[in-house]
């Protein structure tokens, strides 16, 4: 089914999910995993190198979680609009399935920051498969 997942990860409980499951879908499927944290910036406001060596760090460990599963990895961090990234990277390396965490947020904090799942979903050049974590009302367990 599929065999170049783009898993889009920050380290954070939301990416734990897209590790977890995705390595779950990825190792049924047999699937190669290309893990990416994109770091987004302000025009002109560029990541430190404290903050560009922290993402590598957290790929690294992601990698390192994925390759534990079994699971042929790599990974990667990119620098701009998270959208953007992950769509262009999804395009360039011809992937087949991109995933990505759901972040609880209000519905003010929602229309004010968008929502990147929606964004992808319109967007994307291939499917989409959105996490949620155990602590989703959604999923109780």
């Amino acid at each position: 089914m599929y065999r170049n997942i783009l898993m889009a990860y920050d380290g954070t409980g939301e990416g734990t999910e897209v590790i977890r499951q995705g390595g779950k879908l990825a190792r049924m499927c047999q699937a190669e995993v290309f893990l990416l944290a994109v770091l987004a910036t302000d025009p002109g406001n560029p990541p430190d190198e404290a903050t560009r060596e922290k993402a590598a760090r957290i790929v690294r460990e992601g990698v390192a979680e994925l390759e534990s599963m079994g699971l042929a990895s790599r990974g990667g961090v990119e620098i701009g609009e998270p959208v953007e990234r992950i769509i262009s990277t999804a395009r360039e390396n011809r992937h087949d399935l991109i995933i990505v965490g759901h972040r609880r947020m209000s519905r003010l904090a929602r229309w004010w920051r968008g929502s990147t799942g929606a964004s992808l979903v319109a967007e994307a050049p291939c499917s989409v498969l959105v996490t949620v974590g155990p602590q989703s009302p959604a999923n109780p367990n």
